[in-house]
């Protein structure tokens, strides 16, 4: 029997995404209520600019007082999609004091203080959901927390930002260069004016945090995640992956140590075998490949970023707390009893492709070769192309460490017949 009386939901912000939530929630205000069991009803909007027109909200619903609106006692649900790290800690603590759960898009907060923030949605009895904090519209979050909550999950592998996947899919298929596959991302509106938290890797850092966090039943703050931007890819550098039957993704990656007894975090440009799922990640779309003992490997793929599908996931996280709410329970909290230790990059082992610029000679190759030994990386290929004195040699090795490869690299430098390391890019996914 569903009850008649409204649960009341207080949104904070109002720009891409929090418009489309409250568009769906006016438009599907029906279905909405018969999957709850109860209607919801916006009761409040805060926003900094009031007098801009909101199309389908009510105007007197919008308010710039915040903290007001949180404070209010009878809210049910707080939805919070304004982003960035205050005020939006702040809101959602007192959101959790006066007896809200609260509904999060904000990775950048939940990967520096998802702990803290745990710590008081569990003290009051709350709930706290965030399914769009990570990959837009692709459930993940709830898999990962829930279905998969009894399975042992190993590895989590993926494209998490499309604006980075956008540019690096142009490069690859058209031959442009960095800034003039940005220079497009920009002009179709997938790149912000300043793209730097994405093409730095900010953005997925955050991501790759609460994803290890969840995965391993560990905390995992995003200092803790390991961090290169892609800026410094070049063309040359897809030409190489293509001789290797590989193309170039940034990615998420957060593993499991063998041992079992720590895990890595990390984000930077990688080869991917053309034969691995991530590898056909086309456009602005995200995809995430796990890796667990009983399930094998899974693969979810879907529309990152964006309005209406981060609204979605919005939408789903609110479906689920006001279930909750009606029957006076909470659902998963953190979960983070394994306490795994975070182990530093030096310690992360793969396979490198290293491009250098060297003296075209006889013993160069002999030199190089000597130096890797020196330091106990194998290698795997070697490829020496060069004319006119000058050469260009490239080498991909078996698995080593990063420390071990960063000494052979500073080793390398060193040779008189070096005359300088073109590009360094980790292979994964093999």
């Amino acid at each position: 029997m569903m009850r008649t009386r409204p649960l009341k939901v207080a949104l904070l912000g109002c720009g891409v995404v929090g418009s489309e939530v409250a568009r769906i929630m006016t438009t599907h205000a029906d279905d909405l209520a018969q999957r709850i069991g109860a209607p919801v009803e916006l009761a409040g909007v805060a926003v900094r600019r009031p007098s801009r027109v909101r199309e389908g909200i009510d105007p007197d619903l919008v308010t710039t007082d915040a903290t007001a609106l949180v404070k209010r006692g009878d809210i049910d649900v707080v939805v919070e999609v304004i982003g960035g790290i205050e005020p939006a800690r702040t809101l959602i603590t007192t959101a959790f004091e006066h007896g809200a759960s609260v509904v999060s898009a904000n990775k950048a907060l939940l990967a520096q203080d998802g702990a803290a923030l745990h710590a008081v949605a569990e003290q009051h009895g709350k709930d706290l959901y965030y399914e769009a904090a990570v990959a837009g519209a692709i459930p993940l979050i709830r898999p990962l927390r829930e279905s998969l909550a009894g399975d042992k999950v190993n590895r989590v592998l993926g494209i998490v930002n499309g604006t980075t996947n956008f540019i690096l899919d142009k490069m690859d298929s058209t031959g442009a260069g960095y800034q003039e596959a940005l220079d497009e991302a920009t002009a179709l509106g997938y790149a912000e004016a300043d793209p730097t938290a994405d093409v730095e890797g900010f953005d997925a850092a955050a991501k790759a945090a609460i994803l290890a966090g969840i995965a391993f039943h560990s905390r995992v703050r995003l200092d803790d995640v390991y961090r290169e931007g892609m800026t410094e890819v070049t063309a040359a550098d897809f030409a190489s992956a293509k001789n290797m039957g590989c193309t170039i993704k940034l990615l998420a990656i957060c593993e499991r140590a063998e041992d079992g007894g720590s895990v890595t975090a990390r984000v930077h440009p990688a080869m991917i075998p053309l034969t691995h799922p991530l590898a056909s990640v086309r456009g602005a779309y995200n995809a995430v490949f796990v890796e667990s003992d009983a399930s094998g490997q899974l693969m979810f793929y879907g529309p990152g970023a964006g309005g209406a599908p981060t609204a979605s996931a919005v939408l789903g996280d609110l479906v689920a707390v006001c279930r909750n709410r009606l029957s006076g329970a909470t659902g998963p909290g953190e979960s983070a009893y394994a306490g795994l230790t975070v182990s530093p990059m030096g310690d992360v082992v793969t396979r490198y492709h290293i491009s250098l610029d060297v003296a075209d000679k006889p013993g160069v190759l002999a030199q190089v070769a000597t130096v890797f030994a020196e330091h106990g990386v194998s290698i795997d290929t070697v490829r020496q192309t060069g004319k006119d004195g000058e050469a260009s040699l490239v080498v991909v090795t078996h698995r080593a460490s990063d420390a071990s490869l960063s000494g052979t690299v500073e080793a390398l430098r060193k040779l008189d017949t070096v005359r300088g390391v073109a590009s360094i890019m980790r292979v994964e996914g093999e």
